[in-house]
């Protein structure tokens, strides 16, 4: 049971660093745009922005839906253990697998913007958009692992019950 608590607990708190991040992010790509107002700038703002606000969607929804999931499993647990081999093992399996494709897009994001910054070399468009790529990927990629390697900690003692 106390894995069931730790797994969930920590995933309410790293979906406070995603908003965390996600609102930094957002506050300093509106600064980048409306007050630096510069081609490499503004070129840094957008994928700033736009993974902002999925770091802010997820962070969310993972932070409201963590505390239901937790009294699901553990009424589980406790009331009809073999739904745990029904529904949490399979939706865990589900997570767990994606995180792969969210690592596969996150490494892809992060070799176009390390092309994008050295492809030019004055502070251009493109330099800032490969610069906002970079960091917001490398965010997410460290961000994911240990989500991932939490997630599947997770399914091995669900697995083991």
């Amino acid at each position: 049971m106390i894995q069931i608590q730790k797994y969930f607990n920590a995933e309410k708190s790293e979906s406070l660093l995603f908003m965390a991040f996600g609102l930094f992010f957002m506050l300093f790509s509106i600064y980048c745009y409306a007050i630096l107002k510069d081609n490499f700038w503004n070129g840094l703002a957008i994928p700033l922005l736009f993974f902002s606000v999925i770091q802010m969607v997820i962070g969310s929804t993972i932070y409201y839906r963590s505390p239901k999931d937790k009294l699901k499993v553990e009424n589980m647990l406790n009331n009809e253990p073999q739904k745990i081999q029904l529904e949490e093992i399979p939706r865990m399996k589900i997570v767990v697998k994606n995180f792969i494709y969210y690592r596969y897009f996150e490494i892809v994001m992060i070799a176009i913007g390390i092309v994008l910054m050295f492809s030019f070399n004055d502070y251009t468009f493109w330099k800032g958009l490969g610069m906002g790529l970079f960091v917001q990927c490398l965010l997410l990629l460290l961000l994911d692992f240990f989500a991932e390697k939490r997630g599947l900690s997770y399914l091995k003692y669900l697995q083991n019950l």
